[in-house]
């Protein structure tokens, strides 16, 4: 025969309390002695006794369910965020509720409805994009987390990639290679990421006292866009000797071409590209040197401070999150393989 499952009630009578303070005492609460927190907890410990997650919600006012909120419909930056932020999520016990707005924003209020009706603690808005998106904070009565699109509220808690420093460490790379003609060739200026990436690069040219070869080339985040760019590229400016790409698909665009042109990388040229999008990365020839950033660590940490701010513990701001170089045979210097 089964054995009954043991209840708090059971919890409560054999180590002499009322069911209030048993439930306290599990909940980690600070208004009961420690010798009654103790008692409470060898009694559920001799019970094999497991809280039942409803009855801690209604006890605790929480239902351990939180919201999944993306815009990106073709989910090349949003996944990685979702992914990193669900394992956050589930290590802390957490259900959750994914939806996806598609970049609407009558269908993105239909699903905050929707999460709210079913009492979610929390909220996790990712974007499809660094632009600053608006607030939906101030008309939730729940906590609110922007993860890789940030708030336009500054009183937000929102997390990014560090665009302007990890352009700086993509062209410090460079630099430290040899390279002194360094061109750039990014996407549309409407995107904060393309204009943060430049800017990142004059840093580190600045500091290195080294003068960008040409005018920034700005297009669409794509490969034809590449090769395009680097046919106008190598006719103004011969004598390049390293591109720094705002996109992998830009970069694997501009090998193509240079290749067709009698141009090597990196003997000739050297090549930068950005988001680590391995199925380009790794399969372009030579293998692409490219900015990773760390979008999974960033669900993390957004999921993270998403637990402090449930727990009235909120990080307001925009918080720069680090990136990683991942060098590749694109960079190495001529003779190194």
């Amino acid at each position: 025969m089964a054995t009954k499952r043991a209840t708090i009630s059971d919890v409560a009578s054999l180590a002499g309390v009322s069911i209030a303070t048993a439930s306290k005492a599990l909940n980690g609460r600070q208004d009961v002695r420690a010798a009654t927190r103790e008692r409470v907890l060898a009694a559920a410990a001799e019970l094999s006794f497991q809280p039942n997650a409803l009855a801690r919600g209604l006890i605790s006012g929480q239902t351990r369910t939180v919201g999944l909120l993306t815009s990106d419909s073709v989910g090349r930056f949003g996944i990685p965020v979702l992914l990193g932020a669900e394992d956050a999520f589930g290590a802390g016990e957490m259900a959750v509720l994914l939806c996806d707005a598609r970049g609407d924003a009558i269908r993105e209020q239909h699903h905050v409805r929707a999460l709210l009706s079913r009492r979610v603690d929390g909220l996790i808005v990712v974007g499809e994009s660094t632009n600053p998106r608006p607030s939906v904070s101030k008309e939730l009565p729940i906590p609110v987390v922007y993860a890789y699109g940030p708030s336009e509220d500054p009183e937000d808690v929102s997390f990014v990639p560090d665009d302007v420093g990890a352009a700086a460490m993509a062209v410090n790379h460079l630099l430290a290679m040899g390279r002194r003609r360094i061109a750039h060739i990014t996407g549309p200026t409407h995107y904060k990421a393309a204009r943060d990436r430049e800017e990142g690069l004059r840093q580190a040219l600045e500091e290195g006292g080294v003068a960008q070869a040409g005018q920034t080339l700005s297009g669409p985040w794509s490969q034809r866009w590449g090769r395009h760019a680097a046919e106008m590229l190598l006719m103004a400016e011969p004598e390049i000797d390293a591109v720094f790409c705002g996109s992998d698909q830009i970069a694997a665009g501009f090998v193509e071409a240079a290749r067709e042109r009698g141009r090597r990388v990196p003997d000739d040229i050297a090549v930068v590209g950005y988001d680590n999008w391995e199925v380009l990365s790794t399969e372009t020839r030579p293998a692409l040197t490219t900015v990773d950033m760390n979008l999974e660590l960033l669900g993390r940490t957004a999921a993270q401070h998403l637990f402090a701010a449930i727990d009235g513990k909120a990080t307001p701001g925009v918080h720069k999150m680090p990136c990683q170089l991942v060098i590749r045979d694109s960079t190495s210097p001529p003779g190194i393989s």
